[in-house]
């Protein structure tokens, strides 16, 4: 049909010209007379015939190229067979296929007889009008097919460009199966009550009204979203169901989160649950492995909150709207210290590093290490790169050690990598994300590794290693080290010097602001007291985090900037061209906390030349580590951070308020201040 009406196109566009031109020649003829009485010999009725025959000729073209293009339309219904054969159109209709031609304008001029019968008119349309998604199988031409949906039906739709034909493959079959068999698709779940040996107590008696409310709640909720429910053990139960209820479920949110936190009465600790699911994977042991895992990052993350986990993807998160609540049992911490002392004493050599940009709680958990390595003589190094340490950190660590004394107990992150082999253990501290760590080659090189971290675990997380011991509830790492020396059953007692000790504290002191922070609990002041027992100095480890005047003043000026975006919540904003050390940036978001009224508070600052970074705190009522990790950060529930590259201060400024749009309420704690109970 194109190449016809390109062809009557080119013909009518000639015979134009030729009578064109013969009307010209004629009337220059007889205006100049030439031949001589031209003009005279022709009278009037031969121009009349002339004119006539033109006309004639004009219609009988026109009546052709009708007849010619009605004949090619009207064979469009039963002479399909005609162009591709009655088999194969037959073959067309039994596999719901249709056929649509366009000309060179788009312009549908030709459709097969299914698309006709399913009431689809497309001819003499511009199929893009009808169907703009179209638009990019012809602009890409490359085999690449668009879905598209008309009178409830789904088609696939792919592009033939050199016979400006589109193809229509009826898949409404094949979609229908699809989601169904997705939505029947077998989930695997985990829900574990966090603190059911605090809520029992030291009673023997399993059935207290508390944990009855709690399993009558879990039971109920299995029910409503229809899912199988088994209780493997005291406080644990082994969940299976289909894709469509956790649909549902995360449509709810994981209401199961607020109704147990609800379960308890005035007075009583509030129960609380970790929920881990997978999905999207036929094989129920894979399936069984990623819930396992999902459950354990809820529990590093502090629980109360539900991850779930899809194959090959990004980890969801629901709930975490509570702090990490304190065990009051120390059989974990023994149990860890234990293991982690045994395989220490069966390492050739140790390697132990915190985070880029390391501050006093990293190196005071990496001196911890080094102390417990020396108490049983084996070899430790701290990965130690002045220009990626903070210059508190920096100070403290020339001020412990002598310049003899830092070279024999650090290695540079490139002597580290060199040297590092099969046989030595690599203990990573203060952080768990691979890309946040102070020597992130040295970690893909590594082949054993331990964790030992008290931020919440995100998506992102070191794997594999050893073991990894990550407590949120602890206010920093230096507490969870001051533990293991304290609660490990070593027989004589792990010694560590008071210069270590010294700087461990610092690192609490840090993390804790001075004892003022909401992470700050019983466990806090016990690791306090042991660091205390081995000399620690409090005047020495104040010193190390003092201001010097010009920190003083640049912090003041980055205070006078605050504002008030939100009920309770402030942020500051340094200027873009003041480097600010990150230990002050996070000193100005503590000292915004001691204002009354303040819920949550950010400092925004540029950090080094090409880096900008944004300290968030809270009293808890907001989940400042779920905005950070909105940002690409990540942190404590009260205590988080992000850091940005090649950004401005404006930049991060704007992503900081567009976070707080869309998460600020769902960061919001649903757990009451004490003073409203």
């Amino acid at each position: 049909m194109g190449k016809l009406l390109t062809k009557l196109k080119f013909v009518a566009f000639l015979l134009a010209a030729i009578e064109v031109a013969l009307l010209l020649i004629l009337g220059l003829f007889c205006y100049f007379d030439f031949p001589q009485g031209f003009a005279t010999n022709f009278p009037f009725y031969f121009w009349l015939i002339i004119a006539a025959s033109i006309a004639f000729g004009n219609i009988l073209f026109l009546s052709i190229a009708l007849h010619k293009t009605s004949t090619l339309r009207s064979r469009s219904d039963l002479q399909a067979a005609d162009l591709i054969g009655s088999d194969v159109q037959e073959a067309y209709n039994f596999g719901q296929i249709g056929l649509v031609v366009t000309d060179d304008s788009d312009i549908v001029i030709w459709i097969n007889n299914l698309l006709r019968d399913r009431h689809i008119e497309l001819l003499d349309k511009n199929i893009f009008d009808w169907r703009s998604e179209l638009q990019q199988l012809k602009e890409e031409r490359s085999g690449k097919t668009v879905n598209v949906i008309i009178n409830s039906n789904t088609y696939e739709v792919k592009y033939l460009s050199e016979a400006h034909l589109y193809i229509f493959k009826d898949i409404t079959e094949f979609t229908n199966l699809t989601t169904y068999e997705r939505q029947h698709s077998m989930i695997i779940g985990l829900i574990i009550i966090d603190n059911y040996s605090d809520l029992v107590g030291s009673s023997e008696d399993e059935n207290s009204d508390l944990i009855s409310n709690v399993r009558s709640e879990i039971s109920s909720y299995a029910k409503d979203f229809g899912l199988v429910l088994r209780r493997f053990r005291y406080d644990s139960y082994l969940v299976v169901g289909n894709y469509e209820s956790l649909l549902r479920m995360v449509e709810d949110r994981f209401s199961i989160l607020q109704k147990v936190r609800s379960a308890a009465g005035r007075g009583e600790i509030p129960p609380t649950l970790s929920i881990g699911f997978s999905h999207d994977f036929p094989n129920p042991e894979k399936l069984n492995d990623m819930a396992s895992n999902a459950i354990n990052i809820a529990l590093s993350r502090g629980g109360d909150q539900a991850v779930v986990s899809q194959y090959n993807k990004e980890l969801m998160f629901f709930g975490g709207k509570t702090e990490a609540q304190e065990s009051q049992s120390k059989v974990k911490i023994r149990n860890f210290a234990d293991g982690f002392i045994g395989l220490l004493k069966q390492s050739k050599s140790v390697y132990v590093m915190g985070h880029s940009v390391a501050d006093m709680d990293a190196l005071g958990a990496c001196v911890g290490v080094l102390a417990m390595c020396e108490n049983y003589k084996i070899d430790c190094k701290i990965i130690y790169d002045p220009k990626n340490t903070e210059k508190k950190a920096r100070q403290a660590m020339a001020r412990t050690f002598s310049k003899a004394d830092l070279d024999k107990v650090t290695l540079s992150p490139k002597a580290a990598y060199d040297s590092i082999n099969d046989s030595t253990l690599l203990v990573v501290v203060d952080v768990s994300v691979p890309d946040r760590t102070h020597a992130p080659k040295v970690l893909d090189k590594a082949t054993k590794v331990i964790v030992i971290d008290h931020h919440r675990m995100g998506s992102s997380f070191i794997e594999p290693n050893v073991m990894s011991y990550i407590e949120p509830s602890a206010s920093s790492t230096s507490e969870v080290l001051a533990e293991f020396v304290h609660y490990a059953t070593a027989n004589p007692r792990i010694e560590i010097k008071p210069a270590y000790a010294t700087l461990m504290l610092s690192g609490m002191f840090l993390d804790t602001n001075f004892f003022k922070s909401k992470t700050t609990g019983i466990r806090t002041f016990d690791a306090a007291e042991v660091l205390k027992t081995y000399g620690a100095d409090n005047s020495l480890a104040d010193d190390f985090l003092k201001d010097e005047y010009e920190e003083y003043s640049l912090t003041t000026k980055i205070i006078s900037t605050m504002k008030t975006p939100y009920y309770g919540v402030v942020y500051c904003v340094g200027d873009d061209h003041d480097i600010v050390d990150r230990a002050a940036i996070s000193k100005v978001a503590n000292q915004l906390m001691q204002l009354k009224g303040i819920n949550a508070s950010f400092v925004i600052g540029r950090t080094e030349a090409d880096t900008i970074g944004i300290s968030c705190r809270s009293d808890s009522t907001v989940n400042v580590q779920l905005l950070a990790e909105k940002m690409n950060g990540g942190g404590h529930f009260s205590m988080a951070a992000s850091s940005f590259k090649n950004q401005t201060v404006q930049g991060a400024e704007s992503i900081l308020m567009q976070t707080l749009a869309t998460y600020l309420n769902e960061a919001r704690s649903s757990t009451p201040k004490e003073e409203d109970q």
